[in-house]
């Protein structure tokens, strides 16, 4: 993103290039953790006095249990469609295109308002895509270490795993962040006194 010279006071500010940081995993732990919440219900329901004394429901229920090929489709299914919904809620491109319109923002090469947002629109559905992808294969990735391949000695990882990576990129942008201000073995920091 580019920022067209302005004048602010006595001076001018202007032409600054810049990015809108878009992550490939923006949803964090939240698409996973609603994926096993909604696949809980239908263990739930199989286990209530209603549907134990009749066939049809507890064997199609126990399709939906853990380590069931119904499972595995299901949680894919479902990550997929709540790293989708989630990005929708927590990120608008429109909103964010106009914003930058408003401050004198633009994408070179793309015209500001809509079409800016139409080119935010596609980069967010294509990185969303790779990290829905990211989330089940990291979250799927202990249980078929563990159930294919025998390697029950190793501790279950999965949601665990997207935890601590986020973690260390954010300790590490915390790190960047000090080490802006560090100067000769000193920290400076700025005051307006």
């Amino acid at each position: 993103m580019q920022y067209a010279q302005r004048v602010v006071g006595r001076s001018v500010v202007g032409c600054q290039a810049t990015y809108m940081p878009m992550k490939v995993n923006m949803g964090g732990v939240i698409p996973p953790i609603f994926a096993v919440s909604l696949l809980a219900f239908p263990q739930t329901i199989r286990h209530l006095p209603l549907t134990q004394h009749s066939l049809w429901p507890t064997h199609t229920l126990a399709a939906f249990g853990y380590g069931e090929p119904m499972y595995y489709l299901s949680f894919i299914v479902l990550n997929i469609f709540f790293c989708f919904f989630y990005i929708s809620l927590i990120f608008n491109p429109t909103e964010a295109a106009d914003n930058m319109r408003k401050y004198g923002g633009f994408v070179p090469g793309i015209r500001p308002g809509h079409n800016t947002a139409d080119h935010m629109n596609s980069i967010l559905t294509r990185l969303t895509t790779v990290g829905a992808l990211y989330h089940t294969v990291i979250c799927l990735l202990p249980d078929i270490l563990i159930s294919g391949i025998k390697l029950q000695h190793l501790p279950v990882v999965g949601t665990s795993l997207l935890i601590v990576v986020g973690v260390a990129m954010d300790t590490i942008s915390q790190i960047e962040w000090v080490r802006l201000f560090w100067n000769d073995g000193q920290l400076s920091i700025k005051s307006d006194s």
